[in-house]
């Protein structure tokens, strides 16, 4: 069908003052999204649209497209920094866990949903190929669900797929799926990963992020056994892990013998690794960061990033460089449920500097995303600091001890200070 022709079919089924959803980062069904906003005067008819969006990966949103689309979201990430620097980006401070249940009880609204998704089965099932994450939730309350079929996007397991009567309208996709940006993991971020592999043993449960350091983390793993995979987002690393013999799922405590995700952000590495894959399901966040479900699972490894760490272990991710992105994400959700795990280690991982300027700070530049009593390992270039049964004295020694040489002796002057104020002492 030409896009002239579904364009007007778009136009029938959005209506002014719809909140639209979609797949973020590598799920962005392109063809889609880039068409909403081209002829956004149109399909608004008049009034406006709400967008939701997540992580950016490509160049679609922009900001003069807030003349007719409010923007929101749980993070400025990627090119959507951009937006939050102009000012039309209204940020959701909210643990990730919440969203579900926010879009199921209507505080979120939900009303059209857009999907990148596979081509069917031999069932006549469209899988949601590489995201579920809120989605699931969204798909609950859409009035409207719009797909874009991509042959290059994998057919994946989940606990969701869909029929040609589920959707009010099916295009072909226009474009190849996004690649996630990729690049080399240098000598601190390899540096950092090897401090973490060595506290991670055999059976553990991975959760990981997206970046330098989560993929070094994985390759410095390729010597383990029987790793299992639950997490929210996965890259290239764990299709590597999986191939390597590493990532089995056996010993997780649940799913046992596959791996659960809630979005593919990798290369066609990645894609290929997981089409028609049973070791891999993916799963809605209500899963995926469900404290129970994680408390459940064995030695589960939660390793996240942060802007700075204060030296008490208060860690601040949402604001960099003096601008506001949001990110309060699912990190406390995989901290608390790592420290509820049987041997689990909830983990912040960061480089000790960044253009020179320390990132383990006495205080925070910017709101405590996650507060003290939930810190555990930070790890930075020049060691761990196991924080877990210690007292606040206790804890600004070992985080003095994997600041950047070159800031311990201002950072010691600046905690005198801070114990001072929290009533501590330190010697």
């Amino acid at each position: 069908m030409e896009q002239s022709a579904w364009v007007g079919r778009l136009r029938n089924l959005l209506r002014a003052g719809d909140t639209l959803w979609w797949g973020q980062a590598t799920a962005e069904p392109l063809t889609l999204t880039r068409a909403i906003v081209a002829h956004r005067h149109a399909l608004a008819q008049g009034g406006r649209l709400r967008a939701f969006v997540g992580i950016g990966a490509s160049d679609t949103l922009q900001a003069e497209q807030a003349d007719v689309i409010d923007f929101f979201g749980y993070a400025a990430s990627g090119p959507h920094r951009a937006l939050a620097q102009a000012g039309v980006l209204d940020i959701l401070p909210s643990h990730y866990s919440h969203i579900p249940g926010q879009i199921r009880d209507g505080v979120l609204p939900a009303e059209v949903v857009l999907l990148q998704v596979s081509p069917p089965d031999e069932q006549g099932r469209y899988s949601l190929g590489l995201v579920h994450e809120y989605l699931t939730a969204a798909l609950e309350k859409a009035r409207v669900v719009i797909g874009e079929v991509n042959p290059a996007v994998p057919w994946t397991h989940g606990s969701v797929h869909l029929q040609a009567s589920d959707f009010a309208l099916l295009v072909d996709a226009e474009h190849a799926p996004i690649d996630a940006e990729s690049a080399a993991p240098g000598p601190i971020e390899q540096a950092i990963a090897s401090h973490i592999a060595a506290h991670v043993q055999d059976g553990a449960t991975l959760q990981v992020g997206i970046g330098k350091i989560p993929e070094a983390v994985l390759t410095a793993l390729r010597n383990r056994r029987d790793l299992g995979l639950h997490s929210g987002a996965v890259g290239d690393g764990i299709a590597l892990l999986a191939e390597e013999g590493a990532l089995t799922n056996a010993r997780k405590g649940r799913d046992a013998g596959v791996g659960i995700a809630g979005i593919l952000m990798g290369s066609e590495r990645l894609r290929r690794w997981a089409h028609r894959n049973p070791a891999l399901a993916l799963r809605g966040t209500d899963y995926t960061h469900h404290p129970e479900v994680l408390a459940s699972l064995n030695q589960l490894t939660a390793i996240n990033s942060a802007i700075e760490v204060d030296l008490t272990g208060q860690v601040n991710a949402e604001v960099a460089g003096g601008v506001y992105v949001g990110a309060v994400g699912g990190a406390v959700d995989f901290l608390r449920g790592a420290a509820r795990s049987r041997g689990g280690l909830p983990i912040v991982a960061l480089p000790a500097t960044a253009k020179g300027a320390t990132r383990i700070v006495a205080q925070l530049s910017g709101p405590v995303s996650t507060p003290r009593c939930d810190a555990g390992l930070i790890v930075t270039e020049h060691g761990v600091a196991d924080l877990r049964g210690q007292t606040l004295a206790r804890r600004v020694r070992r985080m003095l001890d994997i600041a950047a040489p070159e800031h311990r002796a201002g950072l010691e002057r600046q905690a005198h200070d801070l114990l001072r104020r929290c009533g501590a002492a330190f010697g």
